[in-house]
């Protein structure tokens, strides 16, 4: 079921993967479907997430083993839009603060301390923070802290604040960029969603104006609020993390709400 909440018919979507296209180690049901129809309608698409802890290739693999068929150019992540405003500030190198998969997709940059594997010889350019899960301990928030005390930018790849894994929602990487915002005094610069420098990035790849673009996905802030700002239409799916609670309580207005997304026609 789909309610229409405003806006017109878009002519290109952005879609978000945990939660939207997969969710509990399957595919949601119809959502393969779903990609093939916006194939043969010839409608433009890119797969975005903030998922972290897995690379392009990997994400790639992931979808083919659900089902889907993609190719890694139509996958866009928050750590390749990271890799991106963090050589475009001339920063040469970065102290990474995320899982060891991921870092395949930060080749472009220097990387050294934090979960690199590389000893840090001195204050890094910046930190890049992404969800550790339970790979964070204090040691890795103070090294990071002391860096942003030192000097070093702050740049993280999503501020969400929670996910489903499991059945169950369990902290993202929102709350530890926050405590790090709150100890040093300085502010993240956000590279994934909701950022609009993800959003205007991924529609650089579409070619189509932010108006005729809608995004779809779970998480209220980062994919209907976030899509919102950066003058896209923001669409829900009733899946993932998807709480009626959180939506009625949130302020925030999605331009449409879907059972799911093999409710996109």
């Amino acid at each position: 079921m789909i309610e229409d909440v405003t806006g017109s018919e878009p002519s290109a979507y952005l879609l978000d993967l945990d939660g939207t296209l997969y969710s509990g180690g399957a595919a949601i049901a119809g959502a393969p479907g779903t990609l093939r129809r916006l194939r043969e309608r010839k409608i433009p698409f890119r797969l975005v997430t903030n998922t972290t802890s897995r690379s392009r290739s990997m994400l790639v693999q992931r979808l083919s083993g659900y089902g889907f068929e993609v190719s890694a150019e139509e996958v866009f992540t928050a750590t390749l839009a990271a890799t991106h405003l963090a050589r475009a500030a001339g920063h040469s190198t970065v102290a990474p603060f995320i899982l060891d998969p991921a870092l395949e997709d930060m080749q472009a940059l220097e990387l050294t301390g934090g979960t690199s594997g590389r000893p840090a010889a001195g204050c890094p350019d910046a930190i890049l923070v992404g969800d550790l899960g339970d790979r964070w301990t204090y040691a890795l928030m103070q090294e990071a802290f002391e860096y942003l005390m030192n000097g070093a930018d702050f740049i993280a790849l999503s501020r969400d604040r929670y996910w489903l894994r499991e059945g169950q929602l369990a902290l993202d990487a929102g709350p530890f960029v926050a405590g790090l915002e709150y100890a040093s005094g300085r502010v993240a610069t956000i590279a994934g969603k909701p950022s609009l420098v993800f959003y205007r990035t991924a529609l650089e790849s579409l070619g189509t104006a932010r108006s005729d673009t809608a995004m779809i996905g779970d998480d209220l802030w980062s994919d209907v609020q976030g899509a919102q700002r950066a003058g896209l239409q923001g669409w829900l799916v009733r899946t993932g993390k998807y709480q009626e609670s959180a939506l009625h309580g949130s302020g925030i207005d999605p331009d449409r709400v879907l059972d799911s997304i093999a409710a996109l026609e």
